[in-house]
């Protein structure tokens, strides 16, 4: 983790613990208050991939469902195949997200999960992790609320398409990427998009040459400064009104996709 100056902590992949009990995202994966013992037996289950590179895919779409799949340090962007032959970008996942909940219904995947930069995950056994949930108090309901969650995103993001004009979505995005951010712990106010302009546009429905106009905008507007990847937001409080989100009120978080 790297420190901006004001102790806040911009994501990095240095300095990661391996077990689940000395990862710092334990609290976004398991119930508040989960026994040590407890933590150790989901421990027992999980395996550790070796790191993806940049491009690779953690699963793609036709593939047999046999494992719920957590980001632990970089990101993935899930995406379907079109009838025409295309792709379109159904989420983007940051550590804490959980990848793949959606196959559980049909047993099969029906998007492609795709690193977006180096990126470890956790892989969980699905199988495993539904006898784990019989024994540990609260772990099922955690995985049902983690799932409506899914579900209220997915909502979220309909409407954003459906009602937000491009300006409106694209402030919407970056502030739903902050509040990501600092729910894991990390600067709210500098970070760095892995994804393309492309996939940000195909994700939000706008054209690349939109994205691009529309970030120089924001900069214009002096809501954010953009070097190159890197983006510092400069005016939260102006972007949030951009995205017609009020000041008390939460913004669903990044991943927006089912992520199957």
């Amino acid at each position: 983790m790297k420190d901006t100056g004001g102790g806040d902590k911009v994501v990095s992949l240095k300095g990661l613990k391996v077990a689940c009990r000395a990862c710092s995202l334990v609290q976004l994966c398991l119930p508040v208050g989960v026994s040590r013992e407890d933590v150790e037996r989901l421990d027992a289950i999980i395996r550790r991939r070796r790191p993806l590179r940049r491009g690779e895919y953690l699963y793609r779409a036709g593939d047999r469902f046999h494992a719920v799949h957590v980001v632990r340090s970089g990101s993935v962007k899930s995406c379907a195949p079109t009838d025409e032959g295309h792709e379109q970008v159904t989420g983007f996942h940051l550590p804490g997200e959980l990848v793949g909940l959606d196959a559980i219904h049909v047993g099969e995947h029906r998007c492609g999960a795709v690193a977006l930069e180096t990126t470890s995950v956790c892989e969980v056994p699905f199988g495993q992790l539904e006898t784990l949930s019989a024994q540990v108090p609260g772990l099922q309901q955690q995985l049902h609320r983690l799932m409506s969650r899914e579900v209220l995103r997915d909502h979220e993001h309909l409407l954003m398409l459906g009602k937000k004009g491009a300006e409106e979505r694209l402030a919407t995005f970056l502030v739903s990427v902050s509040n990501s951010f600092q729910e894991r712990g990390y600067s709210p106010t500098e970070f760095r998009l892995s994804m393309s302009r492309g996939d940000i546009g195909n994700y939000l429905g706008l054209a690349v040459e939109t994205v691009s106009r529309l970030f120089t905008r924001l900069q214009t507007l002096g809501c954010i400064e953009v070097e190159r990847k890197l983006i510092r937001i400069a005016d939260p409080e102006r972007l949030r009104a951009l995205a017609g989100v009020r000041p008390c009120e939460p913004v669903a978080q990044p991943r927006h996709g089912n992520g199957s």
